[in-house]
């Protein structure tokens, strides 16, 4: 009795799994057959890879407007200005330091600006 008890159990654990992962969602599909079968959906990442790249991405355009609305010089003083301040602050500095991209969207977007 106690390993057809044991088989038993081993069988409900695998039928559990199944039914748990396709309660997160899935997909019939046809099998060679012609048996129709539920497979579950492939998971997605947990890390939003696509809001972190627009973030990022943003972040630059934002610094190189900046940097050609108000001036190289200005820029990097008010970013030293960020960088003696507390851990926020300095933070903030690292952030918006200008590197060679945000120069480089500068570039592309300062004949866009009107001059002040």
């Amino acid at each position: 009795m106690n390993g057809n008890q044991r088989k038993f159990e081993v069988r409900m654990n695998k039928i559990n799994r199944r039914h748990q992962r396709l309660s997160r969602g899935y997909v019939m599909s046809v099998n060679h057959d012609g048996l129709i079968i539920a497979e579950p959906k492939a998971r997605q990442s947990v890390i939003p890879w696509r809001g972190i790249l627009f973030v990022l991405v943003g972040t630059l355009i934002v610094k190189g407007v900046m940097l050609a609305q108000i001036g190289e010089e200005s820029y990097e003083a008010r970013v030293a200005t960020l960088a003696s301040g507390n851990q926020v602050e300095q933070v903030g500095a690292y952030v918006l330091a200008a590197d060679p991209i945000t120069k480089w969207i500068a570039e592309r977007v300062a004949p866009l600006l009107p001059e002040a």
